[in-house]
C-alpha cells in the first residue's frame, strides 16, 4: 500500500509523528502542499501532484475551521483534478458538532451542513473522539465513510503513569460511561459532576461528596476544552470543598481566549491534551500518532478495494 500524505499548515509535525509511525509498515510520502495569502485575505492552494498508485490523504485538524476549510475544500478538489482516484481526510478535531439541531427559529444547524460539506469533498474520514450530543454516530450525519478514534486508552494510560493513586471526575451525565471507561483503565475510582451551562462562559458545577476518596488525587476528564469554564466551575467547587488542587486531562485542547489562565488561576496542578490540535506551552501532550496510523491503515486497505 502506498500513501502521500499532504498536511495542511500547522499540522506538519503531525504529519512527521504519523509517517514515522507508519515507517516500515507501507509506502509512505510527505508530499507538498502549500498556501499563499493574497492582500485580500484569498488563499491559493498549491499540491504536489498526486501519484496514481498512491492514495491521497489530508491531514487537517479543523480548529479555527472557519480559516481551514476552504483551502482544505481546494486541496482536496485540487488533488482529484490532477488524477487521485481516492482523497481521504484525517482531521483529530473536528469541528461544527455542537449546533446538532435548531435551537431558536432561523439558526443554522450546523453540524448537519458541515458535515455535507466534507462529505462531498472526501472518500472517507478519520478523527478522534468527535463532539457529539444528540447525533448517535457520525453516519447519521456523514454520507462519506467515518472511522472514530477514541483516545480513552491514551488518555488512561497517562493517568496511570503521571498521578499516584487518582479519582477520576467525568464532566456531566451524558459522559458518564466514558468517564467511567477511562476510569476502570487508569484502575480508579470515578464521580461525574452535575453541571447547568447557562451560556457560554456561565457554568455551575456541583460535585458529588468526595470524602469516602479524601487519600485520592483529583483529575478532571473531559473530551474538550474550549472556554474552560467547565473545568474552572469544578476547580472552584473543589477548593471550595477544602479538597486537593487537580489536574485536568481531555481529549481536545481548544483554548479559547483566556481559558489557559483560566484553569491555572483556579488551580489546575497539571493539564494534559491528547494532541489533536496544535500544541500550546505548558500543556502536557498525550500521542495518539501510532493509533491513528493503526486506523489509517485499515481504512486505507479497505478503501483501496473500493476503487
Amino acid at each position: 500500500m502506498n500513501l502521500q500524505l499532504y498536511a495542511m499548515p500547522g499540522n506538519e509535525e503531525r504529519a512527521q509523528a504519523l509517517a514515522r509511525a507508519l515507517h516500515g509498515r507501507c509506502e509512505v510520502e510527505l508530499a507538498g502542499c502549500v498556501l499563499h495569502r493574497f492582500p485580500d485575505g484569498e488563499t491559493l492552494v498549491r499540491v504536489q501532484a498526486p501519484r496514481r498508485d498512491a492514495q491521497a490523504v489530508l491531514l487537517c485538524s479543523l480548529d479555527d475551521a472557519d480559516s481551514r476549510t476552504v483551502p482544505l475544500l481546494m486541496a482536496a478538489d485540487t488533488l482529484r483534478e490532477l488524477g487521485a482516484a481516492r482523497v481521504g481526510l484525517v482531521a483529530p478535531y473536528l469541528a461544527y458538532m455542537r449546533q446538532d439541531r435548531r435551537f431558536a427559529p432561523g439558526q443554522a444547524v450546523s453540524a448537519r451542513l458541515y458535515a455535507q460539506l466534507l462529505s462531498a469533498h472526501f472518500d472517507w474520514l478519520l478523527t478522534v473522539d468527535p463532539h457529539l450530543h444528540r447525533i448517535r454516530n457520525l453516519a447519521d450525519v456523514y454520507s462519506t465513510r467515518c472511522v472514530v478514534l477514541h483516545a480513552a486508552p491514551r488518555l488512561a494510560d497517562w493517568i496511570r503513569t503521571h498521578v499516584e493513586r487518582p479519582l477520576i471526575i467525568g464532566p456531566d451525565g451524558e459522559s458518564a460511561q466514558w468517564a467511567a471507561d477511562v476510569a476502570e483503565r487508569a484502575a480508579a475510582p470515578v464521580v461525574v459532576v452535575d453541571k447547568r451551562r447557562d451560556g457560554d462562559r456561565d457554568v455551575h458545577a456541583t460535585i458529588p461528596d468526595l470524602q469516602p476518596y479524601r487519600d485520592r488525587q483529583p483529575v478532571l476528564l473531559d473530551d474538550i476544552i474550549s472556554t474552560g469554564r467547565t473545568l474552572v466551575a469544578s476547580l472552584e467547587h473543589l477548593r471550595a470543598a477544602g479538597q486537593p488542587a487537580a489536574a485536568c486531562v481531555v481529549v481536545h485542547g481548544l483554548f479559547a481566549g483566556d481559558a489557559l489562565t483560566a484553569l491555572r488561576a483556579a488551580g489546575a496542578t497539571r493539564i494534559a491534551c491528547a494532541d489533536t490540535t496544535e500544541a500550546v506551552a505548558g500543556v502536557e501532550r498525550i500521542a495518539l500518532d501510532s493509533d491513528l496510523a493503526d486506523a489509517l491503515l485499515a481504512l486505507a486497505a479497505e478503501d483501496g478495494g473500493r476503487r
